[in-house]
């Protein structure tokens, strides 16, 4: 399969991998070596958000991150739901596909339900989570989740979406908490992958489900506590249109901190599960750290993941960064 014109691979140099599902190819990236770290993106972004991360992980961990179908390099089949349920089946079959284990699980916007999903159904396999900018419990009755999708996930929303392609373009810009990081190259590569209004169905469903896929979303929170005594890191973008400092509050509820100290940014903390002197030395120990997401202004963190030491159950670190919901990642 050639790459598409729109594709600069000075800044997506990965080899292409896909796995075939019964609705379509889902491609994904697969590089690196050592203990696995998954990367599941929202809408309507793809394994491209994450790319400079990778970059810098890919020589210490095997770094994975599909597109979901619809999406990104993936195919976007015309007879697919592209509701979330369906999105996490398939992501659940690719993993389970790769047999991994001891996996840090990194999850963003949508890709918090479907990524966490996976969790929630095979814990023994995931041993730390990423906590970016996402929710996973039901929000019918959040008036602010219910005038979006009811409008996003309505006919006028649908149509904007399908024929302004209004999510990869206006939602996008708004995703960057610094602008400066949306170059129009950047910009090429969320809007390439939904060039036309038959690639775009995935890109409108989703709103529409943030209120229709709300027994599935409390069917999850239900199993809550199947993540509560993980190893945590929860990176926040505090200018992101979506998610705000509510949000934060109950994953926090979740995964509370065992210390914190103020933020001169923003109103999260900075949580130290231990004291300095017995953090890990080398940065390299920790995906976290070795590969973190920039960001404009944020508090000192103390690292999760692979050869971390660190509480079951607490939060390592809260960074309240003033970044919107991409640009932590600099993507």
């Amino acid at each position: 399969m050639s790459a598409p014109t729109w594709l600069r691979r000075e800044d997506y140099p990965f080899p292409s991998s896909f796995f075939t599902l019964a609705a379509g190819r889902m491609h994904f990236v697969h590089v690196g070596a050592g203990k696995p770290i998954v990367f599941v993106h929202g809408n309507p972004s793809w394994s491209f958000q994450f790319r400079n991360v990778i970059k810098r992980l890919a020589p210490s961990y095997r770094c994975v991150a599909p597109d979901h179908l619809g999406f990104g390099l993936s195919d976007k089949p015309a007879d697919f739901s592209y509701k979330p349920r369906d999105h996490a089946a398939n992501l659940a079959a690719l993993l389970d596909s790769l047999d991994l284990s001891d996996v840090t699980l990194v999850v963003n916007d949508w890709g918090g339900p479907i990524g966490l999903s996976y969790a929630i159904e095979h814990p023994e396999r995931v041993a730390h989570l990423v906590i970016t900018n996402p929710w996973m419990w039901p929000v019918s009755d959040d008036w602010y989740y219910r005038a979006f999708s009811g409008f996003m996930g309505g006919a006028l929303g649908r149509y904007l979406i399908r024929t302004r392609n209004l999510f990869a373009d206006r939602v996008a810009r708004a995703a960057f908490g610094n602008k400066a990081q949306l170059t129009p190259e950047v910009h090429a590569h969320y809007l390439g992958p939904l060039a036309t209004e038959e690639d775009r169905r995935g890109s409108w469903v989703f709103p529409r489900e943030i209120v229709a896929s709300s027994d599935w979303l409390a069917s999850l929170w239900e199993r809550r506590d199947l993540l509560a005594s993980k190893p945590t890191t929860i990176l926040w973008g505090n200018k992101d249109i979506a998610f705000r400092a509510k949000e934060l509050r109950r994953w926090r509820g979740l995964f509370p901190p065992r210390a914190s100290s103020s933020s001169p940014t923003s109103d999260t903390t900075s949580a130290r599960s231990r004291p300095r002197s017995s953090r890990p030395r080398s940065q390299a120990s920790s995906p976290v750290r070795a590969g973190r997401p920039r960001r404009d202004t944020c508090p000192r963190a103390t690292p999760t993941g692979p050869g971390s030491r660190h509480e079951p159950g607490t939060t390592s670190a809260v960074w309240g960064g003033g970044g919107g919901l991409w640009s932590l990642w600099g993507a």
